[in-house]
């Protein structure tokens, strides 16, 4: 003899046989470079390089045999006591894209790449030193990674560059439900944002203008169609196993009472 098997139950063995069902996903949602061939090569032609930004952060640092005549061009904070080395002072490119450098004055940088600045203080330090060295680096290159990845947050980047590919790494990858063939990139150039879109099933990805990231990128990956369905019953089995649990409450206690 069949027994009688609670509505509440029913209906979490219905849902949890649909969530199984709208989950699965084919192997053209999830798979990375699936126009690629065995021993195939593609030539990168993309020259990407980064460029300084309004209200970047950048340290430069000068160095040279002779470390008394480099010393103008450093600028520290703090005097080094007791063992603590003072601390070098960044500079913020304005809104004019201008910093103000020791000794040399107004520099324009908005719009040039590290290696451009290194040429351009290269020939202005040329009258003040012989073979400088010149360290650049971007102190506020961050990208952010939202949406349907494992660890969404704003990444720092310690280098001058760095993929898409590499960036979703750090956020763990992104999960089953993420769309690969459409993830968006947010730009901010001064002040006016840029919506590009990437397929990273393809191959050609590499030929993206977004395939390198700049500072400050936002990548967005949305969640393809099971995702938002899950989602959705998600939301419902919560309130049905609410109102389950207030209906099997309610009738304990009636029955208690009898």
């Amino acid at each position: 003899m069949i027994k009688y098997v609670p509505i509440y139950l029913r209906f979490i063995l219905v849902f949890s046989l649909i969530s199984l069902v709208t989950s699965c996903a084919s192997r053209k949602e999830v798979v990375y470079f699936q126009d690629t061939g065995n021993f195939e090569t593609l030539v990168n032609n993309n020259d990407f390089a980064s460029k300084f930004k309004v209200d970047d952060l950048v340290s430069i640092h000068i160095s040279s045999l002779n470390p008394e005549a480099s010393a103008p061009f450093n600028l520290f904070r703090g005097a080094a006591e007791g063992g603590i080395q003072a601390e070098q002072v960044d500079y913020l490119v304005d809104q004019e894209g201008e910093i103000d450098f020791p000794v040399i004055g107004k520099l324009k940088i908005q719009g040039l790449s590290p290696d451009e600045l290194r040429i351009i203080l290269r020939n202005r330090l040329s009258d003040y030193l012989k073979d400088p060295i010149i360290n650049i680096r971007l102190r506020n290159f961050t990208v952010t990674i939202l949406g349907e990845v494992k660890q969404p947050g704003t990444y720092p980047v310690n280098g001058e560059q760095i993929t898409i590919l590499e960036a979703l790494g750090l956020a763990g990858d992104l999960t089953i439900r993420g769309v690969r063939k459409n993830v968006l990139v947010i730009r901010d150039f001064n002040g006016t944002k840029v919506y590009n879109r990437i397929d990273l099933t393809s191959k050609n990805m590499v030929k993206s203008p977004v395939f390198y990231l700049t500072q400050n990128d936002v990548v967005y990956v949305e969640p393809n169609r099971s995702g938002i369905t899950s989602s959705s019953w998600d939301n419902r089995a919560t309130i049905a196993i609410s109102v389950a649990s207030i209906l099997i409450t309610t009738t304990a206690l009636i029955l208690t009472r009898q």
